[in-house]
């Protein structure tokens, strides 16, 4: 970046230089993607209900098999709340790590990327149940990835997990209750504890706001609450904010209003209510605190100074390391171009961390 302005600058003071001709920008890199469903039959919801469930998946690369036959190069790939698998194949993420020679090059991994239940192209209450879906948590989120990972993949041990937001979480899920899944854990952006403070409040605003429209309908609406989804989105957009980053980029009160009321319109217009309210809610039986030692594989955990949603000063971090046999922990410094929760899908941050982590634990 520093260079293409001190071009232009050279540029603009040079004598009798004609000026260069206007350049297209390059075309988005597709990366070789297979995508495919497994139905999870019967799952058993911790509520109690049973129902088939539909796991939609994206892949790059090919499995490796090792000289006893099994599967020794496969990376989950888990997404945050209302993302999905295919978040990752988005330029700041999949240009920096998919590529000869990159951190997940994949040409030697097999990069796993689930839709979660509830989200993307899996079973959600928007498909036709509403609010008559099965209330679901982490806790079936994570079995249901483990059943596609072992039952349609056949992979029994993974060579890492890797997750962002409510994925990070779910890798400290996966480090509890399949402490031999993998071979290393890699969460980003979150706190291995109960979601609740500020965490938990904004989340209960955002689903009380869609319950209180009255063309909510108890779940049952014929056209979408659109009052109480601006309210959510709204609280989703600032939750997800980066301060500096948004000073700088927006730095006029009209800029700033033009902005976000583009991205409040576009947002909106991604979103169902009831799908929104069950992928808020299910964080309610997050919990790993209590068993951070049952937790043996390696981790390196990462978070962002500027994420409004963990922010910098709690004490979980100092304190959940020494409680895990081989744990480490980075705080990204906030700066004017982190993206504050979204720092976790920028890998330019955290790339060479990826890096050194991998080669630590072959």
């Amino acid at each position: 970046m520093l260079t293409a302005l001190l071009a232009l600058l050279l540029q603009a003071t040079a004598p009798n230089q004609p000026s260069p001709a206007p350049q297209a920008p390059a075309p988005a890199k597709t990366w070789p993607t297979r995508e495919a469903d497994y139905v999870a039959k019967a799952h058993r919801f911790t509520g109690g209900r049973t129902m088939d469930v539909r796991m939609h998946y994206t892949t790059l690369g090919q499995p490796h098999r090792n000289a006893t036959g099994e599967i020794d190069n496969a990376v989950l790939i888990l997404h945050g709340t209302g993302g999905t698998g295919k978040q990752f194949l988005n330029p700041i993420f999949a240009d920096e790590l998919y590529g000869p020679g990159q951190p997940f090059d994949i040409t030697r991994y097999w990069i796993i990327l689930p839709d979660n239940i509830g989200h993307g192209a899996s079973s959600k209450p928007s498909d036709g149940m509403r609010a008559a879906f099965p209330d679901y948590g982490y806790t079936d989120m994570v079995a249901l990835q483990h059943r596609l990972v072992t039952e349609a993949l056949g992979v029994k041990r993974l060579r890492l997990i890797f997750g962002t937001s409510m994925g990070c979480m779910h890798a400290f899920v996966w480090g509890e209750t399949y402490p031999d899944a993998a071979a290393a854990l890699m969460p980003m952006a979150c706190e291995p504890v109960q979601i609740a403070g500020l965490n938990r409040m904004w989340r209960q605003m955002a689903i009380d706001a869609v319950k209180a429209d009255p063309t909510y309908a108890g779940g049952n609406y014929s056209t979408q609450p659109m009052q109480g989804l601006r309210t959510a989105s709204s609280l989703l957009i600032v939750a997800g904010a980066a301060p500096l980053a948004l000073q700088k980029t927006y730095p006029t009160r009209d800029a700033a209003t033009a902005y976000v009321r583009d991205r409040l319109a576009r947002d909106m217009a991604t979103r169902d209510a009831n799908d929104m309210i069950y992928q808020l809610d299910a964080s309610r039986d997050y919990d790993p605190w209590s068993k951070l030692e049952a937790i043996t594989a390696p981790v390196l955990w990462i978070n962002s100074a500027d994420d409004f949603i963990n922010p910098r000063g709690l004490p979980f971090p100092e304190q959940a390391v020494k409680r895990m046999r081989r744990a480490t922990f980075r705080m990204i410094p906030e700066s004017e171009t982190t993206r504050g929760h979204g720092t976790h899908t920028a890998a330019s941050f955290w790339k060479a961390d990826l890096a050194a982590f991998l080669a630590r634990t072959r």
